[in-house]
Parts: structure tokens; sequence; C-alpha cells
């Protein structure tokens, strides 16, 4: 009997075994990997329609370019899934965000296939340019490419590195994934008959000795010269490579993403090129499962779901995002000066219904966070209120537009920060870091909500206090239920909320902790009879001092966050009590250590955080008090 498998993939152990099989069996190849893709991800989660979107592309690149010795340099990170299961991690990928699995974005110390770690948009040009002059400084000939995707190149980043090219190198390689999302489509006969021309080898060579013999004979340097603009305006007619033509590249394209010997042909054309290349190719985000192609926002990332149907499992909850979302259209309604802007997330903050109800009043400066701070700056400079909705962890990026364009100028921009604290998507996405610099800021008010109807309520204050404000809150919900019939609360600026009282220990919580504090809290008194108090830290800047000051010399006192310990909660409680008298302090939140990426449970155990360890530090602590 012939046991021997006839799946193509089984056979894929390294980028080499690509080139023992034919070009029709790789486009086989290419379904199988879909298939795989879809089933993964269907049981771990992740990002799902990118990467069947870039499956011919992947291919092509192993096929064509010689990795690890070539670098292939993936921009976001989260369009490398199809590139891990090609370089020896296709039985490794099925752990795919799973604790001390595979990671969802490239990362140096998984493979020597991942030169450079990624995770947010608009690093790879410039990452890839920084290979190129090191490997021209030290005389090597490898190959390097760049491939940017899902809107990157409109990153302000990626712009920079574009600019610095020409000057840098010669022999450097960038492909613009194009899936709809960036550079508008443009298809025909006659590209593709001009990438072919331009792209191969032969006209390049032709090229080079026409321009020699010309120099060579009088005036040739003019004739040339207006041989290649007419060249160049001619091109213009068709394709729009114009601009990165003026920034000394060689535009190619648009070529066809999913024409697995076009992709080949074209890459094998430029390989060798001494100029540097942009290869524009068109791609479908989803690519080859019905319910991606359908609702590519849906499945850009997304947690487990039913393959056959594309829903996800179990009824669906109210999230944080969510009643951001449905709060902003009441706002909308209320105050017309109200807008909200996004940073290319409109459906990951939860404004997707509010773009399509207030399409005059939504904007999407695209993957952009930096502009999107100083817009919202301008707006507010002429008396809009505008509702800022961008993830903790690319927050980051607009560290100095916060300070120096809304903070100083003391403007009414409202930061909505999602996804703050940790997340499965590992240290690339971990929103644990942005307060640390927040809470220096001048001028700024710092909100946590301790669920979805405190969330609606700070949202409400905001518009009242008329200042910069950042209300930070976890991806996901509380399952608690979201009251929005009822009349909107507003909060009193830098008050706390005792939510639970107790006189062995006050327990201090920063958003959502405060339920794990509250289950603390019932262990605590449950098995060792210790009564604690557990206190809502509404407001981390201005803080409730006077509030802590009482409490902290009465009883140990304890802080609990979903950040580091060392730039939020448990250095303001610190700074406020060093010089006043205090009964015994414990911090509890994310160390100075690089947290990796995992189910939250696994994390939260791992870090020491989940509700058990915590029980036995605190009364540990308490022993010694």
């Amino acid at each position: 009997m012939n046991n021997e498998s006839n799946s193509i993939l089984d056979k894929i152990n390294s980028p080499d075994d690509l080139k023992k099989f034919s070009v029709r069996e790789l486009e086989a190849l290419g379904a199988e990997i879909r298939n795989e893709l879809i089933s993964v991800v269907s049981r771990n989660g992740g990002h799902l329609a990118p990467n069947l979107g870039i499956v011919e592309l992947t291919i092509a690149l192993h096929y064509v370019f010689q990795s690890p010795s070539d670098k292939i340099i993936w921009d976001v990170g989260h369009q490398a899934y199809v590139h891990k299961i090609l370089t020896g991690r296709k039985e490794f990928f099925k752990t795919l965000r799973k604790a001390g699995g595979c990671a969802g974005f490239p990362m140096r110390d998984e493979s020597p296939h991942d030169p450079f770690g990624t995770g947010h948009a608009g690093t790879a040009i410039s990452a890839a340019l920084g290979m190129a002059a090191a490997r021209d400084n030290k005389g090597e000939n490898y190959k390097i490419v760049a491939v940017v995707g899902d809107g990157s190149l409109n990153c302000g980043i990626s712009l920079e590195g574009l600019n610095n090219i020409s000057e840098v190198t010669k022999d450097f390689i960038v492909i613009l994934n194009d899936n709809k999302m960036s550079i508008s489509k443009n298809v025909g006969a006659i590209p593709q008959y001009l990438n072919r021309l331009i792209s191969g080898k032969s006209y390049n060579r032709f090229k080079a000795f026409t321009k020699m013999m010309l120099k060579r004979v009088p005036h040739g340097d003019e004739i040339s010269q207006t041989i290649s603009n007419l060249g160049e305006a001619t091109k213009g007619l068709f394709v729009p490579g114009v601009f990165f033509e003026e920034l000394g590249l060689r535009y190619i394209g648009p070529v066809q993403g999913h024409n697995l010997p076009e992709l080949i042909r074209t890459l094998d054309g430029v390989k060798d090129s001494q100029k540097p290349v942009i290869i524009h190719v068109l791609t479908e985000k989803g690519c080859g499962y019905f319910h991606a192609e359908a609702q590519p926002e849906k499945f850009h990332g997304i947690s487990k779901f039913d393959p056959c149907t594309g829903d996800g499992y179990g009824p669906e909850k109210i999230s944080f995002s969510s009643a951001f979302g449905q709060t902003m259209l009441e706002i909308a309604e209320k105050h017309h000066n109200a807008v909200a802007i996004s940073a290319a997330m409109r459906s990951g903050t939860g404004l997707l219904e509010f773009s399509e109800k207030f399409p005059d009043r939504f904007y999407d400066v695209g993957i952009a966070e930096e502009h999107a701070a100083i817009f919202a700056a301008g707006l507010a400079a002429e008396g809009v209120i505008p509702f800022t909705a961008i993830y903790s962890t690319f927050l980051n990026r607009a560290l100095d537009c916060i300070y120096h364009d809304v903070c100083l100028q003391n403007l009414p921009v409202v930061f909505c920060c999602d996804r703050s604290g940790i997340v499965e998507d590992g240290p690339t996405h971990h929103g644990i870091h942005d307060v640390a610099f927040l809470r220096v800021m001048p001028n700024i008010c710092i909100m946590y909500p301790k669920d979805e109807t405190e969330l609606r309520n700070m949202l409400y204050t905001a518009v009242e206090l008329k200042k910069p404000v950042v209300i930070k809150y976890p991806r996901g919900g509380t399952g608690r239920k979201f009251l929005k019939d009822l009349a909107p609360e507003f909060l009193a600026e830098g008050r706390a909320e005792i939510v639970k009282n107790g006189s062995d220990l006050s327990i201090w919580a920063s958003g959502a902790e405060v339920w794990t504090a509250m289950k603390i809290a019932e262990i605590l008194y449950r098995s060792y009879s210790i009564e604690a108090s557990v206190v809502n830290m509404c407001f981390l800047k201005p803080f409730d001092s006077d509030m802590l000051r009482k409490m902290a010399l009465s009883a140990p006192l304890v802080t609990l966050e979903d950040a580091h310990v060392s730039g939020g909660l448990a250095v303001t409680v610190d700074e406020i009590l060093i010089n006043e008298p205090h009964k015994k302090i414990m911090h509890f939140g994310w160390n100075d250590v690089i947290v990796p990426h995992g189910e939250m449970e696994n994390l939260r155990l791992s870090g020491g955080m989940d509700v058990e360890s915590l029980v036995l530090k605190i009364v540990n602590g308490l022993k010694g008090s």
C-alpha cells in the first residue's frame, strides 16, 4: 500500500523545497495553505483576511529569493503567517498565539527567517533600508525585500523611508501589497504588458547598452534624456508610478497578486536591478474564503469562529468597544460639534455604525497616529469636540504630539484608548506602557472605567471637562449589564469611588481590575477573615489624594493595575505617600519584563496576576506588616 501523502504542504519544510515543484503544483499548494490558515485561525483566533490575501505573493517571494540569506521584512507583521508556514514552522504554526507557541508576528528569536521583528505599521522600509546600508558597507550582495501592506504606505514613517532610499542604496526592493486599502487599483492589458517589458532582464540590459552607446555620439546625452522623458510620460499615462519614480525608485505595477506565474516572472526580473524598485501588487483581502472576502474588516483580526459559517461562538456580548460606539452615537445626537477620529481602526474601535450614520463627522486618517493627534488638536482649536479612538499600544507613537499640540495648549481632545492592558497578541500590542508618559503630561485628565456603563459616564464627563482627556479601557467586556437607557452620570473630577467597605485592608484598583479586586476581597474574607475595602480609582490624574492619605494611615494598602507598575497607579500612590505617615503598601501589576503572547488566563498566571496568586501574595505581605 502506498502511504505517501499527496499533500504538497507536507513536503515543504523550508523555502528550498518550493523549488522542487512546478508552478502549477505551487498553485495547488496555495489552496492547501489557505485551508491551513482557516483551520488554525478558526481555533486560535488571529489575523485571517490579510494572510489569505498574500498566499501567492509569499510563495513567489520564497521561490525567487533565498531566505534567510536574502532578507524579507514584513510590515505590520500580521501578514506573515504564510511566511511562517513556508519557513519550517508549519507544525509550530498550529500553536499560533498560544502561550509558548507561535507568535502572531515575526520575531527575531523565533526563526532566522525573521530578520526583523514587527507588529506596528510603517517600520519595514526603514528597517530594511538600514539592513541594506549595513550590507553595502560590508561589501556583501544578498537581497533585501520590504513587504508593505494593509495601508502601511500612508504611515509617515513609510514615507520618510521611501524618501531616503535613493540616497542610501541602489539594491533594494519594496513590495506594495495593495489590498484596496492603500493605492487605487489600476488594471488592464497595457499595464500588464508594460510590467513584463520593463521588469524583464533583456529590456534592462538593452536600456543600459543604449545609454552607453548614446554617450559616444554627438549630443548623445540630450537624445538619451529626450527618450527617457518620452518613456516616462508614456508610462505615466498607464500606471500610477510617477510619485515613486520621482523618489528615485523604478515603479513596476500593478501586478495581479494572485497570478503566481506573473509574480514569479516579475520578481525574477527585478532581482538583479541596479536601481531601487517598488512593485505594486494587487491582492484581495480574504481571498479564497467566502466569509472573509465578504467581510474583510471582520476577518482582519478575529477570535475563534466556526469555519463553516464564519460566525463566532456563543452570543455576542457587550464590550468596551461596542459601549464606546453606542455612546458616541448618543453624544453625536446631543452635541452637533462632536466628531470621531480613527487611525485605520474604524471597526476595531467600535466606530463602524458612527461612520455610517455620521459620515461627515467621522474621520479615518489612516495609520497615522501622530497626524490623528494634531488633526484633533486643530479641530478642538476651532470649537469642535474630537473623540480620537486609538489602540493603547499605537498611542505610544503620538507622544510628542499629545504633549506639544494638545496638552501644552490645553485643548479639549478626548483620547479613547482601546486595548489598554495586556492582550493575546503579545509585546508589540500590550497596552501597558502608555500610561507612564501620559501621567506626566500637563493639563491632562486620565480616567479608567470599571465597566461599560462607567465608560459611558466618562465620555459624557469628558465633554464637560473641556480639557485634554484620556480614557483607558481593555479589550472585551466585563459581562456586566450596560445601562445605556439611564441618564448619564457626570463624574466629579479626581474623585475615587469606594465599591466595598472593609477595615483590615484597602485595595485600590484601576479599570476592570476593580472586579479582580472584588474577587480577591471575597476570598480574603471567606478564607482568612480579612475584611478589605475595594476602591475604584476612576481618575488616575487628578488623583484622590485625600482619600488615599486617610485610608493608607488606617490600614495596609494594595494597588492593582493592568499596566506597568513603574508608570501608573503604583508610582502615583508612592509619590503622594512618600512623606506621609502610612501603613504597609503592596503594588501589583506588570513588572519590568517583556510580557509574551498567549491566552489571557495563561499570561496572568505566569505573571502572578491571577486571583489565587494575588491573594497569597497579599496574605503573606500582611504577615510582615
